[in-house]
């Protein structure tokens, strides 16, 4: 069946097929890079990219293009601060995105735009709102086309703003990400396109003057120039519904006369420990601080992904340890039922359980991708397996069945293939051109293999205390190996060691 997803817009469930019939075209709003991402911004890139596989797994091509933005006022600000222009800057942390894009297992969209590439096309959008009314310019000399001058967009020229979000317009007040200007503006709530030019700043010198584009103008340039004036879906998280969003319809729409999108997807925010993720409440994480903790990204991806986009998720170590326990099931059973020795043939109940976990799992997916449901079919079926092969009632027909339905799971989910390894040895490695390697968890080192000299310093550490009588460190420090993979072994001549 066609899969019917939440449509922001319309306030339902409605089918998300291509609308030419070959293609789905999709937007999806990236990252802006001026920081590495954080867990909050992963949890939307994952749950786009569950959409993704899941829509390819039906079968349905994909034209996705997500925006990269590597120009905006905290980029700047950052950039200048560290002395080096934009273009020195902000390569580092798009790599960043894209190493933690793949230590996550998300497929990179058909196209990325950064947003500095595509200044043509972001003037022209200007240039044809300005045609229609719907933009106007400030400052001294404006108008004549050279001269510094910011421009906004008039929402007073699209009477139907606020239909994605639902906000009355009258209550819309200057606010978080609405831009602000020196310059007198018609209206408080008009909002800019382009940017003035300030010493020191990265600008463009166009038609429309020397500047900078505003963050909402590159969306739009970018989505249209790629997917056409109107497309399939547009998605993103929930806080970028309004203004964004709702900025971006209201500058694409009034050229086209089109719907920028016919479907919009939103993800919600996730809590940490039930509050609100930041700095300040110390409950702030990137996936590299979890993975230098010893997690690992199967684990943070299963977590993230496990509840559906629609409802917030509470972000909890306690759910990092379930998640982790979960993939290991999965993974046990899966090389148990891959070495087992099985006579030849198929049982009709083992067939038909696995179809019903197939069925389940599609039709939960395809019920507003509700993973959480997807999930409980697939894990009936491998405890129900699981019992059959301790009474060896299974054949080699029934583990070809059940390992196909599971290839389908993975084709979504993207955990049971074990690709820890390398997203660890990555974060370790950043961790160490950073100097950060004292901020590392022990046991992620000695896991890592990254040299032995970690395990004999530990043992040496224990050999001290035991000199001092210090049994209780000593004991910590037995078990602390045991929990890393280390056995140790007190001989006449020594110590010994050895890896599990």
């Amino acid at each position: 069946m066609p899969l019917r997803l939440y449509n922001t817009l319309s306030g339902q469930l409605d089918e998300l097929t291509p609308s030419d019939g070959k293609e789905l075209r999709m937007y999806a709003c990236g990252p802006t890079v001026y920081d590495y991402g954080h867990i909050g911004n992963f949890r939307t890139f994952l749950q786009i990219d569950v959409l993704r596989r899941f829509l390819r797994l039906q079968g349905t091509r994909i034209r996705h293009v997500m925006n990269i933005t590597d120009v905006d006022d905290k980029i700047i600000r950052n950039a200048a601060a560290a002395g080096v222009p934009i273009g020195e800057y902000t390569p580092l942390y798009e790599r960043a995105f894209l190493d933690d894009l793949a230590s996550l297992r998300i497929e990179q969209p058909e196209i990325f735009a950064r947003a500095t590439e595509h200044i043509p096309e972001m003037v022209d959008l200007v240039e044809r709102l300005a045609a229609v009314g719907a933009a106007y310019r400030t400052g001294d000399g404006a108008g004549d086309g050279t001269d510094h001058g910011s421009w906004y967009f008039r929402l007073a020229a699209f009477p139907t703003y606020g239909k994605l979000s639902k906000k009355d317009l009258e209550g819309i007040t200057d606010g978080a990400r609405v831009d602000v200007d020196e310059y007198e503006k018609d209206s408080a709530r008009d909002f800019a396109l382009w940017k003035a030019t300030k010493p020191g700043e990265t600008s463009w010198e166009t038609v429309i003057g020397t500047g900078r584009p505003g963050w909402h103008l590159e969306c739009s340039a970018m989505a249209m120039k790629y997917l056409g004036e109107s497309f399939d879906l547009h998605a993103g998280g929930e806080d970028l519904m309004f203004p964004h969003h709702e900025n971006e319809i209201a500058q694409s729409e009034s050229v086209t006369r089109k719907p920028l999108a016919r479907h919009w997807m939103h993800v919600r925010f996730l809590l940490v420990d039930g509050r609100k993720m930041s700095k300040s409440e110390g409950n702030f994480y990137t996936l590299r601080d979890l993975l230098l903790k010893g997690y690992k990204a199967s684990a943070i991806r299963m977590a993230l992904v496990s509840v559906p986009y629609r409802h917030q998720l509470n972000f909890t170590f306690e759910g990092l340890t379930e998640a982790t326990n979960a993939i290991d099931r999965l993974r046990t059973f899966v090389a148990r039922l891959k070495k087992a020795s099985l006579s030849e043939g198929t049982t009709v109940a083992l067939q038909e359980a696995a179809d019903r976990a197939e069925a389940g799992y599609f039709a939960a997916l395809e019920n507003d991708l509700n993973t959480a449901e997807a999930r409980a079919p697939i894990f009936d079926l491998v405890r129900m397996m699981n019992s059959a092969l301790d009474l060896g009632t299974v054949l080699a027909g029934d583990r070809e069945r059940v390992l196909a339905v599971l290839e389908k799971f993975d084709a979504v989910f993207a955990v049971i293939a074990d690709q820890d390894a390398e997203p660890t040895r990555a974060a370790l490695a950043w961790a160490e051109s950073q100097g950060l390697l004292d901020k590392v968890a022990p046991e992620v080192l000695v896991q890592q293999g990254l040299t032995d000299a970690d395990i004999e310093a530990l043992i040496a550490e224990r050999n001290t205390a035991r000199k001092q009588r210090n049994f209780r460190r000593s004991d910590e420090i037995r078990d602390e190996l045991a929990a890393k993979g280390v056995i140790i072994e007190d001989a006449k001549d020594g110590v010994r060691w050895k890896r599990k």
